[in-house]
């Protein structure tokens, strides 16, 4: 069973935010990469409100334009190849261990069950969730690029830093030990107050409303 723990920052300058990013000495771990990401549900919603999610993300090498990093590449220095990802998720804050739900300690952060594989026919598995009644009702993209702590950073161990841009905003995704995720948003100018459980479909329903217009797909116009 795979414990994701995570939260998000809202980032309102993201050059500055970059900026202190490099003054703890991250640099990208990988490159720049384009992220479809398709969810699926059955006709009534019914993983939805279970609190589960099954998702289908695409992920292409992209410029490293806005960011200020390079492609995706190969260790030829080639652009790689897309990549399918199929995932599931558990509800929110809650661990399922046999029949028992077990709370986490601490509700700063959200943790969740995480399963992930890499697909090698993603337009198969698709036809396969179709087949058993699902479909793809949402769909959102957004351009990632992950980010490493130097290893002197021994606090820092097991930490994953996400840079998303996204169609209704930037942020950062923190993922971890909940203490290094904690020690990094403090080190980055952040509070307790600031972190974000919600994940990109709430956060962009609640930027429609905001606007208000009607929700649709979280895509880049």
């Amino acid at each position: 069973m795979a414990a994701e723990i995570e939260i998000k920052l809202r980032i309102a300058e993201p050059k500055r935010f970059l900026r202190a990013l490099a003054k703890l000495g991250a640099k990208p771990a990988s490159g720049r990469v384009h992220e479809m990401n398709l969810i699926f549900d059955t006709p009534d919603g019914g993983l939805a409100k279970h609190g589960q999610l099954l998702r289908i993300r695409t992920e292409t090498p992209a410029p490293g334009k806005g960011t200020g990093t390079r492609s995706h590449t190969n260790s030829k220095g080639k652009a790689g190849p897309n990549r399918y990802l199929l995932t599931f998720k558990s509800p929110p804050d809650q661990m399922a261990i046999g029949a028992v739900a077990v709370p986490p300690a601490d509700r700063r952060h959200k943790v969740r069950e995480e399963l992930e594989t890499v697909l090698l026919d993603a337009g198969m598995v698709t036809r396969i969730f179709e087949g058993l009644g699902l479909r793809g009702w949402f769909r959102y993209e957004k351009y990632r690029t992950p980010y490493k702590l130097p290893a002197r950073e021994k606090w820092a161990g097991g930490l994953v830093i996400d840079y998303d841009e996204t169609p209704i905003g930037t942020f950062v995704e923190l993922e971890g030990p909940p203490a290094a995720i904690d020690e990094a948003a403090r080190r980055l100018g952040y509070g307790t107050r600031e972190f974000i459980t919600k994940n990109y479909l709430v956060l962009y329903l609640e930027d429609c409303k905001r606007r208000g217009v009607p929700p649709a797909h979280m895509l880049f116009v």
